[in-house]
């Protein structure tokens, strides 16, 4: 049992109660008892209305199942459907034109479009390096990855491949800043004469990309361009063994790359209690302190990670420069939904984790707020809160007034806390003009995340019938009009030049060739951000940046008008017909359940929210609680409509359990699942498909959650 201690009408976890008060309250100026006694009145008047809230979600679902059931066999009628999601008012009018008024934007936020890392914020290392990303060598993410077509041999340094590399890089130099007449494959100096750069002689086409350097201005170490609102570092060493080797010393090319950082409270993490929870707020202390270290061993040496310091230059006028060495650092708190034990209000209930999360990180922020030098996270003097998981406008007004009651409680002026509102459930998808309304004094942040979208679509039309396979819900219709929707309003309401405008994650970690095809429609699409794992493919996708102006996409596209509208987002992705095979429906179910025990072994056994998880043709992809939510959810209505049985499933994931345990067997911490199935990880995948269909909104959380309990208190 965790000890618990008294504050106000609080009963809190002994360990959280320390933490705030040795460790996050001083240097705040914010007094312990003025502390509690705020929160305690926070938690007491806003944990009802968080309550109402939730309550209507499923009141809505009951309604929208109550439709389809009634409608069953019938074909599907969009417009009396439109009409019927108006009368019980999930469905909203939309209001009058308007435009955010959110002041006081970091240009990360603002204007300069870049990739954006979401990283879990438990983990000290993997937080550091995605504050780190700010900066990535493009050597090295060409060398390292399959970005030129393969993964490098294992060994020794391949030069062949080497020379490939800076030859790769010097055609991405010719793109991004061409010289007149000449190439900087033949560069052999480098050099700046009257604040102005010049390569073997010649200026670049445009001189005003020339930003500043480091050194002597004759033989500069370090040269910084600029392109799009995109820094690119060129590093000068003719001692280092690529500069060495190369006509003009150039030993690297480096990307500003991450320009923005989500750390991440919610979906990557797996935090059920105060403990969990000390370690992920104890981690965004050490970010905003700018103190955070992590020691760990790699390839037997001891090493000791740290934040990155700014870069100082010489700008071209002779003045100095100074530039980021960090990402803008985010924190995404949890949704509305789930509550957590390690704070107990007066009538015995947990803690909405919600409302925990924005007094507490918020109060860590304020370390930042409060500097004026050292390691700044925002200069703008800001706190950017990324809300996930919020169904229509209520919520999103319910999360703009949570933040009303903290700022005034910190003493912080009104709308410090800028607002990210993840366009992510269908509520929100439809409502979507009025839910950037509800907090438009705040907003900072839209995006789309395509699998809780799916998973949240699934649910809510659970009862409408058998949905297609996943491959071709990806390519109905509605995926393209609700992508698309999202930037166009986002445009409409003034978002271009003060906040962000996102795309979701690449899912494939190793495929980084693919990548750099695929992932550049996110900055055609009009989204000045768009989500990336890992550092490295952070510095690799920073070169769809240079190839297109997000800002003049974003100007064409306002001109342009909105290209899709609610009708094709409420456009559900049956099967329009159902002539699949048996061997069909088994490889759909294999796949789905496979991923589900892949993730849930390590969230519940391990306590990891967010894996590189092998999938059924070994391919790595990157799962969080948005994938084995559309995977738990597919099973769940398939089951619901007959296509599958549960013993066909049951027999399905105990199958596929032996592959996983087949794919963890290097792992020497890792338990098999088979042959008894009787742990409580595989308890638990079972749950969130035969117990998928009654989970509220077709979340995990409620699941993984218990279960994730259940296993430490045994």
């Amino acid at each position: 049992m965790t000890s618990k201690v008294k504050r106000a009408k609080l009963d809190v976890a002994s360990t959280l109660a320390d933490f705030i008060e040795t460790r996050a309250l001083p240097g705040t100026g914010i007094d312990a008892d003025r502390f509690w006694d705020g929160f305690s009145a926070l938690l007491h008047e806003l944990a009802p209305r968080n309550k109402e809230l939730l309550d209507k979600r499923k009141a809505l679902q009951d309604k929208i199942d109550g439709w389809h059931i009634a409608h069953r066999g019938q074909p599907h009628d969009g417009e009396a459907y439109q009409d019927f999601l108006r009368e019980i008012g999930y469905l909203l009018p939309e209001g009058e034109a308007f435009s955010i008024d959110t002041s006081n934007v970091d240009p990360e936020i603002a204007t300069v479009a870049g990739p954006q890392l979401v990283v879990p914020i438990t983990n000290a290392r993997f937080a550091l390096n995605a504050a780190n990303a700010r900066w990535g060598s493009l050597y090295d993410a060409f060398y390292g990855t399959d970005a030129m077509g393969s993964q490098p041999k294992p060994g020794p340094y391949d030069r062949g491949r080497g020379a490939r590399v800076v030859a790769r890089a010097r055609v991405f130099l010719d793109q991004a800043f061409p010289i007149e007449g000449h190439s900087h494959a033949d560069a052999r100096r480098y050099y700046v004469d009257r604040g102005q750069l010049l390569i073997d002689d010649k200026p670049l086409e445009n001189p005003a990309k020339f930003a500043g350097f480091a050194g002597h201005p004759k033989a500069p170490e370090r040269v910084l361009l600029v392109n799009n609102g995109l820094h690119v570092e060129l590093v000068f060493d003719r001692t280092h063994p690529i500069g060495s080797r190369d006509q003009a010393g150039l030993a690297d090319v480096r990307m500003e790359a991450a320009v923005s950082a989500i750390m991440d409270c919610e979906d990557s993490v797996a935090c059920v209690d105060a403990a969990d929870k000390v370690q992920a707020y104890g981690n965004w202390l050490g970010l905003m302190q700018g103190n955070l270290t992590e020691t760990f061993d790699k390839a037997g040496q001891s090493m000791t990670r740290a934040l990155a310091p700014d870069l100082g230059y010489t700008a071209p006028d002779g003045s100095a420069l100074q530039v980021k060495g960090r990402a803008l650092m985010l924190v995404r708190n949890v949704g509305h939904l789930m509550t957590n034990p390690a704070i107990h209000l007066a009538d015995g209930s947990e803690v909405y984790e919600g409302l925990m999360d924005a007094m507490i990180t918020v109060l860590i922020a304020m370390h930042d707020l409060k500097k004026d030098g050292g390691l700044r996270n925002s200069h703008a003097g800001s706190v950017y809160v990324v809300k996930p998981k919020m169904h229509g406008p209520e919520e999103v007004a319910f999360a703009d007034e949570t933040f009303t009651r903290v700022e005034e409680l910190l003493s912080l002026p009104r709308y410090t806390v800028k607002l990210g509102v993840m366009d992510e459930e269908r509520r929100t998808s439809v409502n979507l003009k009025e839910c950037i309304r509800a907090a438009k004094h705040r907003v900072a942040f839209i995006n789309t995340g395509f699998l809780d979208r799916t998973g949240d679509e699934i649910h809510t039309s659970m009862e409408a019938g058998p949905f297609s396979r996943k491959d071709f819900i990806k390519r109905k219709s509605w995926i393209a009009a609700y992508e698309n929707q999202n930037v166009d309003i986002g445009l409409e309401c003034g978002l271009r030049g003060r906040a962000q405008i996102g795309k979701g994650m690449w899912a494939k970690p190793d495929a980084m060739a693919e990548m750099l095809e695929v992932k550049i429609e996110h900055p055609r699409a009009g989204a000045n951000c768009a989500w990336v794992p890992s550092p490295t493919a952070a510095t690799l996708h920073a070169l769809h940046y240079h190839q297109v102006n997000v800002a003049a996409v974003q100007e064409k596209l306002l001109a342009g008008g909105r290209r899709a509208y609610v009708s094709a987002l409420l456009d559900i992705p049956m099967a329009s017909y159902r002539r699949w095979s048996e061997a069909q429906i088994t490889r759909e179910v294999e796949n789905n359940a496979q991923g589900i025990l892949g993730y849930v072994v390590r969230w519940i056994d391990a306590g990891v929210g967010c894996s590189k998880v092998p999938d059924i043709n070994d391919v790595a992809l990157m799962e969080d609680r948005a994938t084995c939510r559309i995977s738990a959810q597919h099973i769940a209505n398939w089951l619901h409509h007959g296509v599958v049985s549960e013993v066909q499933v049951m027999e399905i994931m105990r199958r596929m359990a032996a592959v996983v345990d087949r794919q963890n067997a290097g792992d020497a911490s890792y338990v098999p699942m088979a042959p008894g199935f009787n742990g409580i990880a595989f308890a638990a995948a079972c749950d969130l498909v035969f117990k998928g269909r009654v989970q509220p909104s077709g979340y995990t959380e409620p699941v993984l959650h218990a279960r994730r309990l259940e296993l430490k208190a045994a």
